[in-house]
């Protein structure tokens, strides 16, 4: 799975909106200033998640972005769909829709298998999870493995 900018950026701008524990909006310079995101591609990504209903704006001098539930509430595969799409795809096709035959006919449960498996991590890990530092035990378990860190 490749992660792209636009996916990380929403992830890494909504932590940052969660650790916020004010309740107070948080200006999209602020994000971008912390996050190190550029702006104008914040704003957009932001402007889809509101679309998606994971943030919400205040207008005014005062205002900014919030995030729209608590962030217990919102977890990362709800963030990366809002922003990328399905989780994963091949050529466009959700992997329970793909047919493949002859040899290849088993690579739709290799392709559902990593969906689910994305899944299993994206679905448990919130907000509130990176905002405070605490990832899930299975998530921790995953990335103690020494393979997890090896780059192929």
């Amino acid at each position: 799975m490749r992660i792209s900018a636009k996916a990380d950026y929403a992830v890494r701008a909504l932590a940052e909106l969660a650790a916020t524990e004010s309740g107070h909006p948080v200006k999209g310079e602020v994000l971008a200033t912390r996050q190190g995101i550029p702006l104008n591609f914040l704003e957009n990504i932001l402007r889809e998640l509101r679309h998606a209903g994971i943030v919400r704006t205040q207008r005014g001098a005062d205002g900014g972005y919030l995030l729209a539930r608590p962030a217990a509430q919102i977890n990362l595969a709800e963030i990366l769909r809002a922003v990328e799409g399905p989780l994963a795809a091949v050529q466009g096709t959700r992997p329970d829709e793909l047919v493949y035959d002859g040899a290849a006919a088993s690579l739709v449960e290799v392709w559902v298998a990593v969906r689910a498996n994305l899944r299993a991590v994206l679905e448990r890990v919130t907000l509130a999870d990176l905002a405070k530092g605490t990832l899930p035990a299975a998530v921790r378990k995953i990335a103690a493995k020494p393979d997890s860190w090896l780059p192929h």
